[in-house]
């Protein structure tokens, strides 16, 4: 991505646009492999809405979900810290840690996800701490676009800025009176600018991690012209290869959700076949009013594991896409 600038103050929050939807966030995930644990943490700075979003979703060892979904009140952009999360920069572009402290609602059935007004009125709850600290065990991938011309990961309607890095994560899960120290690897990422979800048509992002530090961040992103883009990284060695193309063929269930999906992936050095096991999935939603109209998107985030030569390795894969008269805009593609 040699079109796109990136420097290590670009880890500190910056100014605001004036756009009522400028959005700076940041995010962490961390999975243990051997537990069997892990899961992710978003917090989104919309100051010049008053507000953040703040995201935790943890996937437990027995199948349940542990997650807290806020809007709590900001009234700058100076920093990352609201409703129990934050997040601080150790070293730029080298290591990050994320902490959140506060109630989780605990999922026995992540199916009841699917309708989050009840879940938050009726669901068990319990208090949490997660803290993820990263240290980067890849190059940093992206940044801010050098000309006007060069499209953004996600499109200049959703983040004018974006960079991300797999590392390796240490730190603890606890959840009431069960904890986990967390020894593993994740993926973080920091965007800055205009963003409304419902900017994504489709998407398919896929983010894995393995023992011996390779990974990948793979995307397939289609807007409402139906043109679509395939990026991303292959991580071998620690340096990252561009991608040149990208192959997504997903298997879904009954409910319209990914269960498997096959990837087949190019770089100029290699070629790759992945295969991809959704383990456990939070169906969740992001909804807002825009000219008397509700605008929804369905937001699916399915703790996975991917197998790669004969390699076991696990992360994330989510899809994202518009809710267009009851119909998800990209199934079954």
């Amino acid at each position: 991505m040699s079109n796109f600038l990136m420097r290590p103050e670009d880890e500190s929050n910056h100014t605001p646009d004036a756009v009522s939807n400028f959005n700076e966030s940041v995010y962490c995930n961390g999975f243990d492999f051997r537990q069997q644990v892990g899961g992710w943490m978003r917090l989104g700075n919309r100051v010049n809405e008053g507000r953040a979003e703040l995201s935790v979703c943890l996937y437990l060892p027995d199948g349940r979900i542990a997650c807290q979904f806020l809007r709590p009140r900001i009234e700058h952009n100076n920093a990352f810290n609201a409703g129990g999360l934050s997040y601080e920069v150790i070293e730029p572009l080298k290591a990050v840690r994320m902490v959140y402290e506060g109630e989780l609602i605990i999922v026995d059935n992540p199916d009841d996800l699917r309708d989050p007004q009840k879940l938050f009125a009726t669901g068990p709850r319990l208090p949490g701490r997660v803290e993820f600290t990263h240290h980067a065990s890849s190059p940093v991938h992206g940044g801010e676009p050098q000309d006007d011309t060069t499209p953004t990961m996600y499109g200049r309607d959703f983040s004018r800025g974006h960079f991300n890095q797999h590392g390796k994560v240490d730190g603890v899960i606890t959840v009431g009176e069960e904890s986990w120290q967390i020894d593993g690897r994740g993926w973080r990422d920091h965007s800055w600018g205009p963003r409304y979800w419902q900017a994504i048509h489709y998407y398919r992002l896929f983010i894995g991690n393995f023992d011996n530090g390779d990974g990948f961040m793979l995307l397939r992103i289609t807007d409402r012209a139906g043109l679509t883009r395939r990026l991303g990284v292959l991580l071998v060695d620690g340096d990252y290869e561009e991608v040149t193309d990208l192959n997504v063929i997903t298997e879904w269930t009954d409910q319209k959700d990914p269960a498997r999906v096959h990837l087949g992936v190019a770089t100029a050095k290699r070629r790759a076949v992945i295969e991809v096991e959704v383990l456990q999935l939070a169906p969740l939603r992001n909804r807002r009013q825009a000219d008397g109209e509700e605008l929804i998107s369905r937001i699916a985030e399915g703790y996975s594991r991917f197998t790669w030569e004969g390699r076991t390795g696990f992360g994330i894969t989510e899809y994202i896409e518009r809710i267009v008269d009851g119909e998800m805009a990209g199934y079954p593609l």
